[in-house]
């Protein structure tokens, strides 16, 4: 089996793992979860092997033609930046499948999830591998469904449908704008793989277009990676199950529109435009996220709105275009996913284990669950920047990259530093409350979790220590690889656990002293918040039930005036519709047809036959009762089967035959059947306006038809179907094998029609005698009445 081969199926195997996922669980329990880790851990050994390859600056593509007419491939591209990322979805994924055995052990639909998950997972993969626009926007859609399937999965309670339904709406909808941004990429350089868009990066600032495909594109990530305004989903898909925020919240889903952003640095980054609305909205979120995090007392709501400052930090630095930037935004988006992913799962620990997640209600759990403890103090060390772990490192180039000495760089590098101290005091209120000081009585005895659950945090808070440690082999092969295909030019990392003297240690250090300080007031802060908040009042989450309440409104009013219930008026709708258009645009782009030539040897026996078609007609328009109607219709369409048959189209005359005649016994028989009343008497101010329609109509396609006429003869369509359709077809009749052969979908959709309306009439002709029926079992008389 070819490499190519195998990445096809690394991509495919979350999604088989998926179908499996159920029944091995009714067979293994909670302990299917050891089985299904193989499916991530077997991705994560397969992209492994890439990482010699891209150290040396390779990139490797493949992939397989998709739809090849419109050159949409199944293409995969794997380079430094979506070779980290596979690494983190599949490596954290694999301790996040231990983890779901032990946090939902015993639930009835454990199955399910690890279903879903796995579909999730499957999703993240398929999107940062994705060289193909169109492969990159379907994963990117799967996402939401996934996730959405996953934060809604306690879809018993109201709180988790309705944080399901928001983030569905929002990050769906930010991916219709990234669809019609990455179109119009696509429009201005013809180019629809992201492995050759590099190339037409001056094209593409140069362009007109760029400032519309930039908001587009920023539509899309802002949505996904919860940037103000759009950051309020993300915390309310706490009503997750931990294993789902951790997963989404340290290396997936909030992660990836700071990949797409990442991705098309070289082709949309670097502009002022850029420059400028990338860390606006990134230091704001920066900011209102560690504040919100302060505020709460929910341990995974403070991790959630952690999560939302820390994807405004990314944010902010990969579009500030200054020396370091990038380098500073892979090193940071590395220590994230590993110290968040643990704190999370931490988070979910004392949750399983005491009952509740309040950190107002915990306290003194250091005895109880010492290894939780430890592992949730390293993780918040590298959260907060503290050496010797790897977020230490991150955030002494985060700082690096914001110390130029120019007003534009210092207000960012304030925010940052109070974001980031802010963040610090965060970290250790989950990492220190629940353990220190008095113990409190928990709604659960509280024990140290089961090895499933303190295994997954343990491997990320000890990897957070070893891959600082071992830095240097660290930036060989992730960090340097990853920066150099963000920025699209070669860049080396080398930042490492030495003593580091300069502005950037000072700024570190201020961030330490300002979070110790936060921490210690703590309650007061909170208090102070929430007032301001309570005064402000209104927020994006109230506006986002706003919006979809007078969505569903607007909706309620145009169904009640578009949908009357009444046939008339959807007849009259149509048929004015209609008559605009076929003659409106004739007049507007002067395509009117010329008057027509009339032949003037027509024989006698032809205008006798359209004699009596038209008086069918006329019998019709006048005729007193239905019945007559009827029949004056059916005399009108055999008038016009048999100038078919004078014209030289008598398979088109047998059918037309056939038609009329069914028409006129079933609509005789349905008349009678319902015992309708025989006439209808309308008075003229209801008729003229349906007649008027009527001729319009008919005006209308009779000009349509003779401009048809005026243009040649193309034989084209008939010579191909006189020639093939022996030779392709087998049929001597090139008729039936049109029918049957060429437009076969197009006739067994013209029989599904057939077959509806006959299945509506019979409702309609069930439905009347039923309730003759039930008239008659109650009033005897009531019957003959009704008649």
């Amino acid at each position: 089996m070819s490499v190519a081969d195998l990445t096809f199926l690394a991509l495919l195997l979350p999604f088989l793992g998926a179908i499996v996922a159920p029944l091995l669980t009714r067979i293994l329990g909670h302990n299917a979860a050891w089985v299904l880790a193989l499916v991530p851990v077997a991705i994560f050994l397969h992209f492994t092997g890439f990482s010699a390859e891209i150290a040396r600056g390779e990139v490797v593509t493949g992939g397989y033609a998709w739809v090849p007419s419109f050159q949409v491939r199944f293409s995969w591209l794997i380079d430094g930046l979506s070779l980290t990322f596979m690494l983190l979805i599949s490596g954290i994924g694999a301790l996040i499948v231990l983890y779901s055995g032990g946090y939902l052990k015993g639930h009835p639909h454990q199955g399910r999830f690890f279903s879903f998950l796995l579909m999730f997972m499957g999703s993240m993969l398929g999107l940062v591998a994705s060289d193909s626009f169109l492969m990159l926007f379907v994963f990117w859609e799967l996402t939401s469904i996934t996730s959405f399937l996953l934060i809604g999965f306690d879809h018993q309670r109201e709180a988790a449908r309705r944080a399901a339904l928001q983030a569905l709406v929002v990050t769906g909808g930010g991916g219709l704008f990234l669809l019609a941004g990455l179109i119009i990429l696509w429009n201005m350089t013809g180019i629809n793989q992201f492995s050759l868009l590099t190339a037409f990066a001056p094209q593409v600032k140069a362009s007109p277009l760029y400032l519309a495909a930039l908001v587009l594109v920023l539509g899309g990530a802002f949505t996904k990676s919860a940037q103000f305004p759009f950051h309020f989903w993300l915390p309310n898909a706490m009503e997750a199950p931990t294993p789902v925020s951790a997963y989404l919240h340290s290396a997936t889903m909030v992660k990836a529109g700071v990949y797409l952003l990442m991705r098309l640095y070289p082709v949309l980054g670097g502009t002022p435009a850029w420059q400028i609305i990338l860390p606006v909205f990134g230091a704001t979120t920066l900011i209102i996220g560690a504040l919100l995090a302060v505020r709460q007392t929910d341990l995974k709501l403070m991790l959630a709105y952690t999560t939302v400052s820390s994807l405004g930090l990314l944010v902010l630095l990969t579009g500030f275009g200054a020396p370091y930037a990038i380098e500073a935004a892979a090193l940071y988006l590395l220590a994230h996913s590993l110290f968040k992913g643990a704190l999370f799962m931490v988070a979910g620990c004392i949750d399983h284990e005491t009952g509740t997640r309040d950190v107002t209600r915990l306290g003194g759990l250091r005895f109880a669950m010492p290894l939780t403890f430890a592992i949730a103090l390293a993780s918040a060390a590298s959260m907060g920047g503290l050496p010797p772990f790897f977020g230490f490192l991150a955030k002494e180039e985060v700082y690096t990259a914001l110390s130029a000495f120019d007003g534009r760089a210092i207000i960012f590098a304030v925010l940052a530093v109070v974001g980031n101290a802010l963040m610090f005091a965060a970290a250790f209120a989950v990492a220190l409350k629940p353990f220190i000081g008095k113990r409190i009585e928990t709604p659960k005895a509280a024990h140290e979790a089961p090895v499933l659950l303190w295994l997954g945090p343990a491997v990320l808070a000890l990897k957070g220590l070893a891959v600082a440690l071992l830095s240097g082999t660290v930036h060989e092969l992730i960090t340097s690889p990853m920066a150099s295909a963000i920025a699209g030019e070669a860049r080396v990392v080398t930042i490492s656990l030495a003593p580091h003297i300069g502005v950037p240690a000072a700024l570190s250090t201020l961030t330490v002293l300002l979070g110790i300080g936060v921490y210690l007031r703590l309650a007061r802060l909170r208090a102070a918040i929430a007032a301001a908040l309570a005064a402000i009042g209104w927020g994006p989450d109230r506006g986002f039930d706003q919006a979809m309440r007078g969505l569903v409104r607007l909706s309620s009013a145009v169904t009640r005036r578009l949908q009357t219930g009444r046939l008339d008026i959807y007849m009259t709708a149509t048929f004015t519709l209609l008559a605009v258009v076929l003659i409106v645009p004739p007049f507007l782009y002067g395509e009117l047809a010329r008057a027509p030539v009339f032949p003037q040897d027509i024989p006698l026996h032809e205008l006798a036959i359209m004699a009596i078609a038209v008086i069918g007609l006329v019998a019709v328009v006048l005729a007193q009762d239905r019945l007559t109607a009827i029949v004056s219709l059916g005399i009108q369409g055999f008038s016009v089967a048999v100038i078919f048959l004078l014209y030289g189209a008598p398979d088109l005359a047998f059918t037309q035959f056939m038609i009329e005649t069914l028409a006129v016994v079933i609509l005789a028989l349905v008349m009678t059947r319902l015992r309708l009343s025989p006439s209808d008497h309308r008075p003229l101010r209801e008729n003229l306006p349906d007649a008027a329609i009527a001729l319009a109509c008919g005006l209308g396609a009779t000009l349509f038809l003779i401009k048809v006429t005026e243009a040649p003869f193309d034989t084209g369509l008939s010579d191909f179907f006189n020639q093939y359709s022996k030779t392709i077809a087998h049929g001597a009749n090139v008729v039936n094998v049109i029918i049957v052969d060429f437009r076969g979908t197009d006739t067994l959709g013209e029989i599904a029609v057939v077959m509806i309306a006959a299945l509506a009439i019979l409702s309609l002709v069930r439905l009347r005698a039923g309730s003759l029926r039930r008239i008659a079992d109650n009033d005897p008389d009531a019957e003959e009445a009704s008649r």
